[in-house]
């Protein structure tokens, strides 16, 4: 698909999108939108960086110019996203892909008083982007009219599901029991609980599964230092910042390791940032805030916590520790190189990470090359780890010697 207009979208969205510079639908979008304007219930797996917001707003928007309210009410469509950051960014973009309209987005979020809400809750509304939990409290306060909702949205659920908000949801759900669409967008679609998601929320969906398309790829620069052990790997971080890095994203696998880096940045008097899992919304949206506004130039943050992040102009993303899969690898690597810029990925990797970077490069199907920092070379080999041969059924076993015995008689007669 190589144009908007080839979707049938309203010229008052096709003009939208022109002066936001979207010259043509990334691969989730050319998938999502057509099914999404024929009303279906759809569950995507999209990294971050793919265009998957506009994917789900653009059908939503088209609906709602389609079928024009008749009179003033409630919110008509409901978004749901895990944080005031996220419910913020996609509020955002759907008021730009809607300002030749007249359809009015509002968000309700956390951190917001109940005075502003209330003013909110007075108006008409057509989108309404929420974080489950305090609109969860409207409802029970009978301040949110759920009955109008025709179309049902969570993005990023699995992270919904990390942080708590499983039964919010479901009960949200059921409150918008009369809706004729839903749409749950995630970052993988397998576990337990996505498949709770699928099975209560959608209804015969379409499922969409994207990766990251090597063009986009091809925008970040990747590779790797080798490390011998904690020191090395702290020398090796030290130089990149000092020399390397003009605005970063460090990736730690757990809360521990994270705190023990903090640590060890701030004894060398190097500023940083941090997210974290289960951390107070005003603290999260503050350390955002520090590293947008380029107070602090580097964030660290674990896989959970960073999450729906999206802030401009990040240089460098760095995997201080690696994760714990490869499709993970990706979604960290997106957080670089948007909006049509270049960016760079730099993992450290120790000897037993090395089996990782491995099966990384494979699943990426292409390499990343090996780096080294001036006077921190490696005292270690590169460890070479022997591909294990896979065991072959055991009638292809039965097949291959009946074959080899046959072989063997002929010869000898």
């Amino acid at each position: 698909m190589r144009t908007f207009a080839e979707l049938e979208l309203d010229p008052q969205l096709l003009l939208a999108l022109d002066e936001m510079g979207f010259e043509r639908p990334t691969a989730i979008q050319a998938d999502v939108i057509p099914h999404g304007m024929d009303g279906r219930d759809i569950m995507a797996s999209a990294p971050t960086g793919t265009g998957k917001t506009a994917a789900f707003l653009l059908p939503v928007l088209q609906h709602l110019l389609d079928f024009p309210r008749q009179k003033p009410g409630p919110a008509r469509v409901l978004i749901l996203t895990p944080t005031r950051e996220l419910a913020i960014q996609v509020a955002d973009q759907a008021r730009e892909l809607s300002k030749h309209t007249d359809l009015k987005v509002f968000t309700i979020t956390g951190g917001i008083s109940y005075q502003e809400h209330a003013e909110i809750l007075g108006k008409t509304q057509d989108i309404v982007v929420a974080t489950p939990g305090r609109l969860m409290e409207y409802i029970d306060a009978e301040r949110f009219d759920c009955r109008a909702i025709e179309s049902l949205i969570l993005d990023e659920a699995d992270r919904m599901l990390d942080m708590g908000f499983g039964k919010t949801v479901d009960r949200l759900s059921d409150e918008c029991r009369w809706r004729k669409q839903s749409m749950l967008f995630s970052a993988t679609l397998e576990g337990k609980g996505i498949e709770g998601f699928k099975t209560a929320i959608l209804t015969d969906p379409v499922e969409v599964t994207v990766e990251p398309p090597r063009r986009e790829r091809k925008k970040i620069t990747q590779w790797y230092y080798r490390c011998d052990d904690l020191n090395h790997k702290h020398e090796v971080l030290k130089a990149i910042l000092a020399h390397q890095a003009e605005r970063a994203i460090i990736f730690v696998k757990t809360r521990d390791r994270l705190a023990a880096l903090r640590t060890m940045l701030e004894s060398e008097q190097i500023k940083c940032g941090w997210l974290q899992g289960e951390m107070a919304q005003a603290k999260r949206s503050a350390a955002i805030e520090r590293f947008t506004n380029g107070e602090i130039n580097i964030l660290l943050a674990t896989d959970v916590a960073a999450r729906g992040i999206d802030v401009p102009d990040i240089s460098h993303v760095i995997n201080y520790d690696l994760p714990r899969t490869a499709d993970v690898y990706l979604h960290r690597i997106g957080r670089t190189a948007r909006a049509g810029k270049k960016g760079n990925a730099i993992s450290l990797v120790e000897a037993h990470d090395q089996p990782m970077m491995d099966r990384i490069c494979r699943y990426m199907e292409e390499d990343v090359k090996e780096r080294y920092v001036e006077g921190l070379k490696p005292s270690h080999k590169k460890p070479l780890f022997k591909k294990k041969k896979k065991k072959l059924p055991t009638k292809v076993v039965k097949a291959k010697a009946k074959k080899k015995a046959k072989k063997a008689a002929k010869k000898a007669s």
